[in-house]
């Protein structure tokens, strides 16, 4: 997080926005609240500390099985230490959450998002393969259109 602060510190605060998805909305949610910008999360991981504590280890990479990294103990720490589940956020936030997901649980992401403005999407899949479909309305939430 100490190099994407740095890689973002010019970023105009007044005009910028993030988008993540999956463990990257996570990581989103915490850069929007640090610089009070709005945000979109689609199909955000809510508690990765919880959920990849399970996988310390020598893992595969799921775009690429034939590729191993380590994932370390104090990987679990360090993402607990970018919860901010308990501020209120900084900004406007819009979820994007398919009950579809077969990863996370989709009833988790919208109890963690109680103050977003949501998208429910009936069936979907973790990778929200329809994402095209749901641009035009990201470029409204983001002032773009």
């Amino acid at each position: 997080m100490e190099m994407l602060n740095a890689g973002i510190a010019a970023w105009p605060r007044a005009s910028m926005a993030v988008i993540g998805s999956s463990l990257g909305g996570f990581y989103a949610t915490w850069v929007a609240q640090q610089a009070h910008c709005p945000s979109v999360l689609l199909n955000p991981a809510v508690d990765p500390g919880r959920d990849l504590a399970r996988h310390i280890g020598d893992q595969t990479s799921w775009h690429d099985p034939a590729e191993h990294f380590y994932f370390a103990p104090e990987f679990v720490d360090e993402l607990r230490a970018l919860d901010v589940q308990s501020q209120p956020p900084a900004a406007r936030q819009l979820a994007i959450i398919a009950k579809g997901d077969e990863v996370l649980d989709w009833r988790e992401m919208l109890a963690r998002y109680p103050q977003a403005q949501v998208t429910l999407l009936e069936g979907g899949d973790h990778g929200l393969s329809d994402f095209a479909r749901h641009l035009p309305d990201v470029a409204r939430f983001l002032r773009l259109a």
